[in-house]
């Protein structure tokens, strides 16, 4: 069976790492299994830090098509990757497309894929947050219509598919990216130099990132944000920083200083194995990102989600994770909050690190 996988940006090489390494693992005892995994990189995340480094360490095979697709407005990038997509699928007549997340790069593969009558399997199906002005809610919601596999990573990402009508292919194979964590943690923590390169010391800094567009292209809310970590800098709190360059771009319009003066360490963009590491040692974590909220989980410590909603609502019915939105004293109170807590893993609720074995189990039932 051929599978073509289509990914482009950086949480989605996270993701596809672990159920390409189960695929190869399987293709090399013949016995296992017959799926052969054809990957198209969009190009959407290009530079190093947000591409180059996450194949590097996670061990993904090079792409056999890299569409160098780039940057720019929703339409446009959405309209070249869908160009470029349909020439792959013409060539490689695949068995199934399989997409991963949320992105115009898990749009653009799935609606070719549906116009050309190709099976559409959506890893992380069923996710919401209930706002339509998110880019990714669209992009989700859509996908999953589409879709005919569906692997879900939680029981209410499975719930909200059959309030939808949504029943058929639904399988519940857990996060992928919990196997993701549970399989590189020893590694980053083995190799990973970051501490000692940045003098960190263990439980002592606060980790942000901040790069929604819902934060980045709201000049109110960006600033707002901003604000508050600053204020909790000159309280003391270390504040570390890795900056999207879609925020250092927002930054900069908006003429909002965060140089070495306002207490913040603004580091460039990390990949995974340090990224990991340091949000396992971290005191605290504030970001606006629905992976890092996922890793905080797992990684024990308590986070503050920069959002008015979140997707992964288990992380804050669990006691895990503060909404905070984008009103500084929001941000602030939710701080102080999470200082107290402890945060419980609980086992089971985001599976059993086995998601992508189940996955690929699918594949190779339909074989």
């Amino acid at each position: 069976m051929n599978v073509v996988t289509i990914i482009g940006a950086r949480p989605q090489f996270i993701k596809a790492s672990v159920v390409n390494s189960e695929i190869r693992k399987r293709s090399e005892n013949r016995d296992l299994g017959h799926n052969r995994e054809i990957i198209v990189h969009t190009g959407q995340h290009y530079d190093y830090n947000m591409s180059r480094v996450f194949f590097d360490e996670l061990d993904i095979p090079e792409p056999h098509y890299h569409l160098e697709v780039g940057s720019g407005s929703h339409g446009s990038m959405t309209a070249r990757m869908m160009s470029k997509i349909e020439e792959v699928l013409n060539v490689e007549h695949p068995d199934w497309v399989l997409v991963y997340g949320d992105t115009n790069s898990t749009l653009a593969g799935a609606i070719v894929a549906a116009k050309m009558h190709i099976p559409i399997a959506h890893v992380e199906a069923g996710l919401r947050s209930f706002n339509k002005r998110m880019p990714e809610e669209l992009n989700r919601v859509l996908t999953d219509h589409m879709s005919e596999a569906l692997f879900t990573p939680t029981e209410i990402a499975t719930a909200n598919l059959v309030r939808e009508g949504i029943t058929e292919g639904v399988i519940l194979t857990g996060d992928v990216m919990f196997d993701a964590f549970l399989q590189f943690k020893e590694k980053a923590a083995a190799r990973s130099r970051i501490l000692d390169t940045l003098d960190l010391s263990s439980g002592s800094y606060c980790l942000a990132t901040v790069h929604r567009q819902e934060n980045t292209d709201d000049c109110r809310r960006l600033t707002n944000i901003f604000s508050a970590l600053k204020e909790l800098s000159y309280g003391g709190q270390q504040i570390v920083l890795p900056l999207h360059p879609r925020t250092r771009k927002a930054l900069e319009q908006n003429n909002i200083c965060i140089d070495d003066n306002t207490g913040i360490r603004v580091i460039e963009a990390v990949g995974y194995l340090d990224m990991i590491h340091l949000e396992a040692n971290a005191g605290l974590i504030c970001t606006d990102s629905g992976g890092v909220q996922k890793e905080a989980y797992f990684a024990g410590v308590p986070c503050i989600t920069l959002r008015d909603e979140t997707e992964w609502v288990e992380t804050v019915e669990a006691g895990a994770n503060i909404l905070a939105g984008a009103e500084k004293q929001a941000i602030l109170n939710a701080c102080t909050l999470a200082r107290n807590t402890n945060v419980t893993v609980q086992p089971g609720l985001y599976g059993d690190g086995d998601a992508a074995a189940k996955i690929v189990d699918s594949f190779d039932a339909k074989h």
